[in-house]
Order: C-alpha cells, then structure tokens, then sequence
C-alpha cells in the first residue's frame, strides 16, 4: 500500500519513518519541500500540494502543528478536501479515500474538517497521539482513533505500522477529548515535579535523589522516568516546546469552556507557561516550568539553553 504524509515535522517524519521501515511506499508532502529530501532519497513521490497526495494513494495522514495549519492543509487552496489543485485542475479523492488527522487542534477545528470530508466523500479519522518523536521511533507511540468504523479497520494496520498501541474510541470528536485530556495531565504532572524539585533543592536534598525515588514511588510514571535524564542534566532541548504546550492547553481550556466543565488548576499552569514564553524560554522544553520556579525561588537567576 502507498500512504500520503502531509507535514514532514519532528512528528511526521518519524511517522515517515516508521512506514518506510514496514515498507510502505510514501507520496509526501511539506510546506517546505526540503524537507522532503530525505523521504525522496527513500524512494517517496513528492507532490506539490496537498491535494495531490491523492493522486498517489486513497489513504492520507495529515500531520501539522495546529487547527489553523490544519484547515489550511484540508480546506484552503490545494488543500486536500478543497476539491482542485493550484493550477486550478479539479481533484476528485478516490473512492473509499480515508484522511487520517494525527494533529492535536481544536474540537471545533476538527468538525469543520469532517463536514468538508462528508462533502467530499472522504472518511475522516481523528487520530491524535501521545507521544514524541524518541517515542514513535522506539516504537512505543499510543494512538487515539475516532471516527467512522468501516474507515478504522481498512487502516488499522498503517496506524499500528506508526505505533502500537492503537485506541477506537467511537465515531465522533472522543479521540480529540481524549488528547487534550491527557495533555492536561501531562502539563499539570510537568509544574507539580517543577514544585516537588524545588522544594527539594532549597532544603538542601540532590535533584538526582528526588527523582530517583519520585521514579519508584507511587507517583512514578513513564513521564517522570522519561524527563529524568534530561533534568539530571540541566537539558532542556525540546521535545515539545513550551509554545506548544501553551497552545494546547489553550486548546484544552477552549473545549472545557464550550462544554461548561471548570478546569482551575489547568488554567493556573497555562499562566505559568506564559511566563516562561515572556522570560525567553518559549522555544526550550515545556519543562522550563522547573527553571522558572527556580529562578522565582531565588535559586537560579538566568534562563536555561535550548
């Protein structure tokens, strides 16, 4: 089978790579064309426009940073639901053509998606993931699915080829809830070690210590043991931004509020992002929130490196 990629980021070039390494053919294509070279080197077709992709498979996924570059990449010219390419030739998808979503965006982003998918007889899959690019390549990436049924299980086996652990969640936006939802715990889990460790650190305990024993403790978690090195080391190169996390929490709070659920100490720590985008650490690690704490603690007074 030949898979469409849409966004060659961090995410979807080790999407890329995983198909590759199952021996799936790849028509790619990135906003940036250079991005394309590895994949072509490859053996991929890379294309000019989204909506091209459909020219070299019926199956696409759509991998990009946002619910804008989303309805951009779908709906806006050459998008892949718009229905004509660039040049103006009109582009009808295949029959039984499937667009995997595997962003994080909006809810409301999402439905606008899947009505231009109805429109165009394309069944759409929210497939969001929680993960990063280490984990897709380690092969250990969870996948969140909803969507049309029949659609699922024709490419079920593309998505596990990306990660393993694959989740149907039903026919409609869950998956999406879902996503933010763990993201939520994920930005929360992030401040609360940030608090745990400075407290340490100011009554004199080790980093290394705390960590060790917050890792064997009922608290412990795959997130503490992943962020353990890295923090062991001052390093705080991203595997996903501080923007980004801000954004998705903006995402989170938004879908909250249009569902009426109060979310208190979400928006508490989408604050504490902001300060750490105002101070200079928007483009480091969401785990900036530790050296903001620190400083505020009197404990650290200059920013980390990326």
């Amino acid at each position: 089978m030949k898979v469409g990629i849409a966004g060659l980021g961090r995410m979807g070039s080790a999407f890329a790579r995983r198909l590759l390494e199952a021996s799936y053919e790849l028509g790619v294509y990135n906003r940036t064309p250079q991005r394309a070279d590895e994949f072509v080197e490859r053996g991929a077709t890379r294309v000019a426009s989204p909506t091209d992709l459909w020219g070299e498979t019926g199956v696409v996924i759509c991998m990009v940073a946002d619910p804008h570059a989303l309805e951009e990449v779908t709906l806006g010219e050459g998008g892949l639901l718009s229905g004509s390419a660039p040049s103006g030739t009109v582009v009808s998808p295949p029959s039984g053509a499937v667009l995997i979503d595997m962003s994080t965006v909006s809810v409301e982003s999402s439905r606008r998606v899947a009505d231009a998918a109805v429109e165009r007889g394309v069944a759409y899959l929210r497939a969001p993931v929680s993960g990063n690019p280490t984990v897709v390549e380690a092969g250990n990436l969870s996948i969140m699915v909803s969507g049309e049924r029949a659609a699922y299980e024709r490419v079920e086996e593309v998505l596990k080829a990306i990660g393993p652990s694959v989740f149907y969640l039903g026919e409609g936006e869950q998956a999406r809830v879902l996503k933010l939802a763990l993201n939520l715990m994920v930005a929360g889990t992030a401040q609360l070690m940030a608090e745990a460790l400075v407290l340490g650190e100011a009554n004199g305990l080790e980093r290394g210590t705390m960590l060790e024993v917050m890792g064997r403790s009922a608290v412990g978690s795959p997130f503490v043991k992943y962020k353990t090195p890295p923090l062991l080391k001052d390093d705080y190169a991203t595997t996903f931004s501080t923007t980004l996390m801000y954004k998705d929490l903006e995402l989170v709070l938004d879908a909250a509020n249009g569902a009426g659920v109060p979310l208190p100490v979400t928006a508490t720590v989408q604050q504490l992002l902001q300060s750490c985008m105002s101070t200079g650490m928007a483009d480091i690690d969401f785990m900036s929130l530790l050296p903001r704490l620190r400083r505020e603690a009197g404990l650290d007074p200059s920013p980390p490196a990326g």
